[in-house]
């Protein structure tokens, strides 16, 4: 945490963001604005954070992201494809360069089949998106924060690359 109580990841989005000239946007069910409110939170952030969508439910992703409606059907919202499909969603919808999801199970119950602590990090950008699939411990918070964390360390590392 900086001096500002934001996350370390989110100074680092902005300042290589700001350094790149590149905008980030998110997709968010799990962490629910946790990802878009951290770099918020960091001075200089309205040069780069273009935007976010809190898509706690399906229809949301569907609807405002362009989930596949089979792929959700088939296998639920924990899911490493509908990380990706919900990232580049919110990359094209808030006309962002670079895009991350968060998806996954906090607790206090398995979902989708899938046990406590299964977190898909969504991303995209020009180049290509994908997902990473993490597996955290802890409580609901921390999973949450650590899911939060991980995909500001992800956005920080897409737009370092550039």
């Amino acid at each position: 945490m900086n001096d500002d109580g934001a996350p370390l990841g989110a100074q680092r989005v902005v300042a290589a963001g700001i350094r790149a000239g590149l905008t980030v946007a998110t997709a968010e069910s799990l962490t629910a604005g946790w990802i878009a409110g951290a770099i918020a939170d960091v001075p200089g952030a309205s040069a780069v954070l273009r935007g976010g969508v809190v898509s706690y439910h399906n229809q949301v992703k569907q609807d405002l992201l362009g989930v596949d409606a089979d792929l959700l059907r088939e296998r639920g919202s924990v899911d490493q494809e509908v990380a990706r499909q919900m990232a580049v969603g919110a990359r094209e919808s808030c006309t962002a360069d670079v895009a991350v999801s968060s998806t996954g199970v906090a607790g206090p119950d398995a979902h989708d089949g899938k046990p406590v602590g299964t977190v898909y990090i969504g991303h995209a950008s020009g180049s290509g998106s994908g997902a990473r699939e993490l597996h955290l411990s802890g409580d609901r918070q921390q999973i949450r924060a650590a899911a939060r964390d991980a995909a500001l360390e992800v956005l920080a590392e897409l737009l370092e690359s550039k």
